[in-house]
C-alpha cells in the first residue's frame, strides 16, 4: 500500500486479523491527537486502504459461503449465500 510523505508503505497484511489489528492501532494513533498534520494524513490514508482491504476480504469470504438447506424430501441442497435485504450494508 503506497504512501506519501516519504514513509515506506506497509506490506499487504498477512491476514484479516493482522489488518484489523493494524487498523485499530491507526485509529488509536489518530484519536490520540499527538500526530502532526502530515503524519495524520498518512495514517488516515493507511487506515482507508486497510479498511478497503478488509472489506474486499469480507466480500470474497461471503462469495465462498454456501448455505446448506434440508429439502422437503430429506435431501440437502447447497447454494451460494445471499444476505437478506438490508444486511449487506
Amino acid at each position: 500500500m503506497p504512501q506519501s510523505g516519504g514513509e515506506a508503505g506497509p506490506e499487504e497484511p498477512a491476514s484479516f486479523e493482522d489488518a484489523m489489528e493494524r487498523l485499530e492501532q491507526v485509529v488509536r494513533e489518530l484519536e490520540s491527537g499527538e500526530l502532526s498534520l502530515e503524519r495524520s494524513i498518512v495514517r488516515f490514508q493507511e487506515g482507508m486502504m486497510l479498511a478497503k482491504w478488509c472489506r474486499d476480504q469480507l466480500d470474497q469470504a461471503e462469495q465462498r459461503i454456501e448455505v446448506v438447506l434440508q429439502q422437503e424430501g430429506g435431501g440437502w441442497e447447497s447454494r451460494p449465500f445471499e444476505p437478506r435485504p438490508g444486511e449487506d450494508e
